[in-house]
């Protein structure tokens, strides 16, 4: 299909041509997809798999969902309407925000396949509207547009690189069998030289002071999570 003849799935109808009753709807592909992409990754959802998941043939289920990207975009859609906001914000925006930023990690860390599902030009479904609705008008606080896209996507930036981390950390000790703090204490030998030679301040500062490093994953989160709060709240400040 050319890039002329692409159509949209929130344009597109919710199966395709004639014939006998529908046997499935697309939120049952949907789930079936976000079941199996939880379980073994976004590339194991196929409709090869969702078919056989749902005991039918791959090529029926193609009368429903057109395209692998009208698939991922309807995946990626229904996660997102995993998420419980306020109709409208509330006028705290920092309070807004938090819960924005609360909710999109605690839905990653539910479907980590979701960090390499996004695509750059995807067109939002409905529970994706009513997300960027919320998020983007929590800074609706008479600064440009343009400010507000910039300062959300600064936050959602942040929680993704964040929750990447704590995904990789997760595997790291699930590989090796050894903890955050086992792994410290084999690591002296090394690290320990490294600070008395005075070389390397800042490395010594964060070995010997920083609380980072030993806090859990939701502490850790919750309190790099006020600083980028802190960081938005003085552009709002300079831009008011």
């Amino acid at each position: 299909m050319s890039g002329g003849e692409h159509v949209s799935i929130w344009l597109a109808p919710e199966r395709q041509g004639r014939g006998p009753r529908p046997a499935y709807s697309r939120a049952q592909i949907t789930e079936a997809a976000v079941r199996i992409a939880d379980a073994e990754g976004l590339d194991a959802a196929s409709m090869r798999r969702i078919a056989a998941d749902l005991g039918t043939g791959a090529m029926s289920l193609y009368r429903y969902v057109p395209s692998r990207d009208g698939l991922v975009e309807l995946m990626y859609d229904h996660v997102l309407g995993e998420q419980e906001f306020p109709a409208r914000p509330t006028g705290d925006w920092r309070a807004d925000l938090a819960l924005v930023a609360q909710n999109a990690r605690a839905m990653l860390l539910r479907h980590p396949w979701v960090l390499t599902a996004r695509r750059a030009r995807g067109v939002p479904g409905p529970n994706q509207l009513r997300l960027l609705e919320f998020g983007l008008g929590a800074l609706d606080v008479g600064v440009p547009v343009d400010e507000i896209l910039t300062l959300v996507t600064m936050l959602n930036g942040w929680v993704e690189v964040t929750v990447r981390g704590e995904l990789e950390q997760q595997r790291d000790v699930e590989r090796s069998g050894v903890t955050n703090d086992e792994w410290m204490i084999k690591n002296v030998p090394y690290v320990l030289p490294l600070i008395e030679s005075g070389d390397y301040p800042m490395f010594g500062r964060v070995v010997v002071d920083a609380k980072l490093p030993h806090m859990t994953s939701e502490e850790a989160f919750r309190y790099g999570l006020d600083r980028v709060l802190d960081c938005i709240g003085a552009a709002l400040s300079g831009r008011a």
